[in-house]
């Protein structure tokens, strides 16, 4: 009888996981659909609202990354009583509506088309004070780069070894087929960068987090950004620890970025 009743229990902890979909978005702006993870917790209840993190993956990625890569996100859910959206951003978009090239129209899409579709058929609290968004790297910049710009969308933030200066990507990851080369269209590469978009602090007060490991490439420009912060008085937390542009990394900074996510989200029930 008792190992009958601890056979049990064991079912019930194994069992008792958050569920994963995949949904098929139509882009309006970009006239397709694009697949999109969302992670709900176990007890998810359409009487219950929920806030919703927007966890953006990195420069040659795609949706599924966040998921295969760290199954605890299912636990993170449960724990922390939120929905975490995985959007696809295209192999190298950089979360932009590229000035260049039309059929790239990926701040829209992530920023408001998969907003709207996640409050339409999911239960989330449907306005900045339930969403936040952050990413790894590529989808680092997207975090801050689309939170700054859309304030009114998102009221929290964050980077995970985020590219948050386009100039070190000169020749690297794509970002000059999104923004043009760096004679001709110089001032795009000034507009588009994280370290310059913070100049502009939003109207609507935002809450920001980032970090980066100390042995990354991103890591003097993740500094810098963190200095430049501090010297605008700009409210926001900082995080470097030891670590590299892997996912060793990433799945271990997510933890510390939901966590922050959750506490904003109380403090604003």
């Amino acid at each position: 009888m008792k190992i009958y009743l601890l056979f049990i229990s064991f079912l019930i902890i194994i069992t008792a996981n958050a569920s994963v979909d995949t949904v098929a978005i139509f882009s309006k702006s970009m006239h397709k659909s694009i697949n999109t993870v969302v992670i709900k917790p176990s007890y998810y209840s359409t009487t219950t609202r929920y806030p919703t993190v927007y966890l953006l993956h990195g420069y040659s990625g795609k949706y599924s990354d966040w998921i295969r890569k760290v199954p605890a996100l299912q636990q993170l859910a449960d724990d922390d009583h939120l929905l975490i959206v995985c959007p696809d951003g295209g192999f190298s978009s950089w979360y932009f509506d590229s000035p260049i090239d039309s059929s790239y129209r990926y701040e829209t899409f992530v920023a408001i088309e998969i907003p709207s579709f996640i409050d339409a058929h999911y239960s989330t609290i449907a306005n900045r004070n339930g969403r936040a968004i952050t990413g790894l790297s590529m989808g680092g910049h997207g975090g801050l780069f689309l939170g700054y710009r859309h304030a009114d969308i998102f009221g929290a933030c964050g980077s995970m070894s985020g590219g948050v200066n386009l100039d070190y990507s000169r020749n690297k990851f794509d970002v000059m087929k999104r923004i043009g080369d760096t004679i001709n269209h110089a001032d795009n590469w000034k507009k588009y960068s994280v370290l310059n978009v913070v100049d502009t602090y939003p109207k609507d007060s935002i809450a920001i987090i980032f970090d980066c490991g100390v042995d990354d490439f991103f890591y003097s420009d993740n500094k810098a950004l963190h200095n430049k912060l501090v010297a605008m008085h700009v409210k926001h937390d900082y995080i470097e620890r030891p670590g590299k542009h892997d996912w060793q990394y990433w799945s271990n900074a997510v933890e510390y970025q939901l966590y922050f996510f959750k506490k904003y989200f109380q403090r604003n029930e």
